[in-house]
């Protein structure tokens, strides 16, 4: 079915494409990145005259890569640039002041009772200025931006009235700008497509999931809905646009730019539900691109959030693993420290994990490649409220792979682990050494813990002794799957034997 109204819509965008050719030639065009980037392509109308023209544009976006620009006609007019120019320098009244430092200008302090301006004469010693580049260069704000005044000589730091300026210059800008000095033998009026690599723009994708109980007993139950939510902080608003979102690890040199660096944080806008999938998917290359069907408005400082998966009755595991050596404090160790150490592994961690683990195929009602993103977990009280109960983060995930995040610590299941033999041989070169796993069950229906065991000490084992089934999940892991009881214990208990 998800397949059969995918189809729909790509006939149906086929079809609304056909009928508004005209309008959608008129109509920006963005890629978005979701490592904080875009690319945008815009018509220019042109007039040209045969010779050299000079253009201006100031439809760019603020935070524009003047190297990636490519200016062209798409009915293959012959263009030459001659010379790109690209200005990001507004005018504002800082920018102003710092044209006059160590100059004297007016400052309008108020009106007389006849409503004549007041003035005072002021000498610009700081404007307070800063710009652009400064913050493409460093992460914090200079130690003052506040504009120093001499006004009959005492000092004001601030401005002691509004400035007032002369006429602006001819050459003056009021937006991001690019220029172009352009000859061509082909002269009349056309449209020119611009294209651009940008940053200031993201995108990421969100996923709410909703759990209950399978009445099988067995599994649970996920309702999914994903949320692309896309953030413009480029400067620019684009009118009514046809959007693309592009997943996967795109290799992009990231400067130390301001673009790169900026909008880390910002508050999320919930919007509403829509009745029926907004967002079509296809692999792209060795990417996944997220097409949305129908033009949108992406305005500058916006949150645009839409749903783009909405998937009931995901059939769900879950699952508790127990980890219990805490060995984090011993990040730095080589392998021969670990086998030196005795005490190595010995404390024991009580937390037992809870994670969820769930299939993306056809048959578990999913089957889409999935962008990474957040993934919320909430479950419905007795009350019928829900509750949030954790979150993680998703990688980049393929249709038919397996899901598995952690989303807590399980509070009436824990364990305790405790090292009870240890021998060494240093001149036998052989270590052998015995654990007790302890796992304890609070909970009114049995549960299934999956015991984890790293055999760290050497690359060569053999256990010579268990009181469980196990079974070997890598070169230096093995697994213990444990059932218990409710209101229950059950003991893993093992030995290995380490040679060198």
């Amino acid at each position: 079915m998800k397949q059969l109204i995918l189809i729909t819509l790509m006939f149906c965008g086929l079809a609304a494409a056909q009928d508004k050719a005209t309008e959608s030639t008129s109509q920006p065009a963005l890629t978005i990145y979701n490592q904080n980037f875009f690319v945008a392509r815009e018509r220019v109308p042109l007039d040209l005259q045969a010779g050299v023209n000079q253009i201006n544009y100031a439809g760019v976006a603020a935070h524009l890569e003047p190297d990636s620009v490519i200016l062209r006609d798409p009915a293959g007019r012959a263009l030459q640039i001659l010379e790109q120019n690209y200005r990001n320098d507004p005018i504002s009244q800082e920018l102003l002041l710092s044209f006059y430092e160590g100059k004297e200008i007016d400052f309008s302090v108020g009106r007389t009772a006849e409503g004549k301006d007041l003035t005072v004469r002021g000498r610009v010693i700081r404007s307070g200025y800063i710009p652009s580049s400064y913050y493409a260069q460093n992460y914090q704000q200079p130690v003052s931006t506040q504009p120093i005044i001499e006004v009959d000589g005492v000092l004001h730091f601030g401005l002691p009235g509004q400035p007032l300026f002369p006429a602006l210059s001819a050459d003056s800008v009021l937006k991001p700008t690019l220029n172009w000095l352009l000859r061509t033998n082909d002269p009349g009026k056309f449209d020119a497509e611009i294209s651009y690599v940008s940053g200031g723009m993201n995108w990421q994708a969100d996923y709410n999931l909703v759990v209950s109980d399978n009445p099988n007993g067995k599994t649970d139950l996920l309702d999914m809905v994903g949320w692309i939510t896309m953030r413009n902080q480029s400067g620019k608003t684009f009118e009514n646009a046809r959007i693309k979102l592009m997943a996967g690890d795109v290799n992009k040199i990231q400067e130390n730019t301001l673009s790169s660096r900026a909008y880390k944080a910002m508050d999320m806008a919930v919007a509403g539900a829509a009745e029926a999938p907004v967002v079509r998917e296809k692999s792209f290359d060795e990417f996944h691109l997220y097409t949305l069907e129908r033009p949108t408005t992406l305005r500058d400082q916006e949150t645009k959030q839409v749903e783009f998966v909405r998937a009931p009755g995901i059939r769900a595991q879950r699952i508790y693993v127990y980890d219990g050596a805490k060995v984090d404090q011993y990040g730095y160790y080589n392998p021969e420290q670990i086998r030196q150490d005795q005490n190595y592994g010995t404390v024991s961690n009580p937390k037992i994990w809870v994670m969820e683990e769930f299939k993306n195929s056809d048959t578990n009602h999913l089957g889409i490649a999935l962008p990474k993103g957040k993934l919320r977990f909430y479950r419905r009280d007795t009350d019928g409220h829900l509750e949030f109960v954790g979150e993680n983060v998703i990688d980049h995930t393929p249709k038919d792979e397996i899901i598995r995040v952690y989303t807590g610590n399980a509070f009436d299941v824990v364990g305790q682990r405790k090292r009870t033999n240890y021998r060494i041989d240093v001149n036998q070169h052989w270590i052998d050494e015995s654990f007790e796993v302890h796992l304890r069950n609070h909970k009114k229906e049995a549960v299934s813990v999956r015991v984890v065991e790293h055999l760290y000490r050497c690359a060569n084992w053999k256990l010579v002794d268990q009181s469980d089934e196990w079974r070997k999940m890598d070169a230096q892991t093995i697994e213990f799957p444990v059932s218990i009881a409710p209101d229950g214990e059950q003991v893993v208990t093992y030995t290995v034997h380490y040679t060198w």
